[in-house]
């Protein structure tokens, strides 16, 4: 049964290189059967968070942050792509995190960092292991990390590399796992 796995893409930057990894995981969800909206901060232009989304009447929610909340509501997991910033996440990410909270509960989260240069974003993927869980969405045990992401995709999201794709293979064939799973338990009801 497909799945709705929401890309998250962490950064508005002008010269970004982190939308090449949104478009290949984008195109690996699709081509399994599931659906992968892209979740783009530089599109979607949220405002800085002032109030969370669970905190306007209802009704009276910006019209970006009601549809999000829509998509996340129907949403089996997450896919996370995040830059390294200062050893952190981008603030982009965590803004558009930061808007929600029921809406990620009770579902997987995978994390796909990466960097210019060798180490692939792996410091901010720490940062979120430890920001996911608190937002009610775990992140599987595996990461996607992309080290010279300018090199390892192009502009389209398309690998240079074999090997690439065949990690991100076993990494989506995990978070399917994690989310298939949580997705019948919801069903079953939640702990509260």
């Amino acid at each position: 049964m497909p799945l709705v796995c929401p890309v998250i893409l962490g950064t508005v930057r002008s010269d970004r290189q982190g939308i090449r990894a949104g478009k290949f995981l984008v195109r690996a969800l699709e081509a399994r059967g599931h659906e992968a909206p892209l979740v783009d901060p530089q599109v979607l232009a949220l405002p800085l968070l002032d109030r969370m989304y669970k905190e306007y009447p209802a009704g009276e929610a910006p019209k970006v942050l009601e549809d999000l909340a829509g998509l996340f509501r129907r949403a089996d997991a997450f896919v996370v792509v995040s830059a390294e910033y200062n050893h952190s996440i981008p603030p982009a990410l965590s803004n558009t995190l930061d808007h929600f909270l029921e809406e990620f509960y009770w579902r997987p989260s995978a994390i796909c960092c990466y960097s210019a240069g060798q180490f692939g974003g792996v410091r901010a993927a720490m940062q979120l292991r430890a920001m996911l869980p608190e937002m009610g969405m775990p992140s599987i045990p595996s990461l996607l990390p992309i080290p010279r992401i300018q090199k390892a995709l192009d502009p389209e999201g398309r690998p240079a590399e074999e090997r690439l794709g065949q990690t991100a293979e076993r990494f989506l064939d995990e978070l399917v796992w994690y989310a298939e799973a949580m997705r019948a338990q919801r069903a079953k009801g939640t702990p509260y």
